[in-house]
């Protein structure tokens, strides 16, 4: 009961962010990006990789919260992001040390969730957060942060044309 209340707080303040309509969306995105990393127990870095129009099979870096990461470019099918984009299917990674395509972007990251952005029809992006949790991310996480990628998909899709 506890972690289902939290979770609806979190979505309220995401929500709060979602209408700000004087916020560009690379700002918006980055303040998604800082409230889910800040407010909730289980993200230890939360970011969008965009889908460019110039490298259509490759995502690219967007706004994210937490530890600086080498991988700005990742390609489709590298990777938990690349298979996720290549698939469109969310990922959950228990104990991404099981994994034997695995980027690393922190030796202390334990746990993986990413989702698929898709506005129109056309995959745009993706959220992705890390935890240093083994086991972090839940039904109600996963559900959460589906929402998140279908609230913030028009947002997404803006800064990917832009990108």
């Amino acid at each position: 009961m506890r972690k289902k209340l939290r979770r609806q707080v979190l979505k309220g303040g995401l929500e709060s962010i979602l209408v700000r309509k004087d916020l560009t969306s690379e700002e918006l995105l980055q303040m998604m990006c800082d409230y889910l990393r800040q407010n909730s127990e289980s993200c230890d870095w939360v970011g969008y990789y965009l889908v460019s129009e110039q490298s259509p099979d490759h995502l690219v870096l967007g706004p994210y919260s937490g530890k600086p990461t080498e991988h700005i470019h990742i390609p489709f099918g590298k990777g938990v992001c690349g298979r996720a984009a290549q698939s469109c299917d969310t990922l959950v990674i228990d104990d991404v040390t099981t994994e034997s395509n695995y980027l690393s972007c922190s030796p202390d990251v334990r746990a993986e969730i990413v989702v698929p952005v898709e506005h129109e029809g056309a995959l745009v992006g993706e959220l992705d957060v890390d935890s240093e949790t083994p086991g972090a991310f839940g039904d109600g996480d996963t559900e959460l942060l589906k929402w998140v990628a279908e609230a913030s998909s028009e947002r997404v899709a803006d800064l990917a044309a832009s990108s």
